[in-house]
């Protein structure tokens, strides 16, 4: 039982310490809304500051971010008595909750969340964004087959 929670918030505790490592990279050696092409035309570092949620919704709205993201917090630190035993599940629970506090310490540090994965095709996000898509893709999906 024990066990559930370290696995559950040392998932969480690494995702936001690389997602906050990635973004301070960022932020110390590109200069806003620089661009480093990796792949050329396929993929860019591309550093930009989003001040809305993901695909550009609620710009601007910092205040109503940072309540959902302390909502969803506190929806995930309330059900985590009743997460059953099972490694994927908790895994998956980790990596919403670490995703949501690393863009979190972003809004409330800065006003604005820090992107950088920019795949010229899609919205440009970072490793905190990641992990809350494969994190909740992966929970609709695990409970789709139970």
């Amino acid at each position: 039982m024990k066990n559930k929670y370290i696995i559950i918030f040392s998932t969480a505790l690494i995702v936001a310490l690389i997602d906050q490592a990635t973004k301070f990279l960022i932020n110390t050696n590109f200069e806003l809304n620089q661009s480093l092409p990796i792949i050329n035309n396929a993929f860019h570092l591309t550093y930009i500051l989003n001040s809305g949620a993901g695909f550009g919704i609620l710009q601007n709205q910092t205040w109503l971010l940072i309540l959902i993201s302390i909502a969803v917090i506190g929806f995930i630190l309330y059900y985590t008595t009743k997460i059953k035993n099972e490694r994927t599940l908790q895994i998956l629970v980790g990596f919403v909750l670490g995703g949501t506090i690393g863009n979190l310490i972003d809004r409330i540090s800065y006003g604005v969340v820090i992107d950088f994965f920019d795949f010229r095709i899609w919205p440009i996000f970072n490793i905190a964004d990641s992990f809350v898509t494969v994190g909740v893709i992966g929970l609709i999906i695990y409970f789709w087959k139970k």
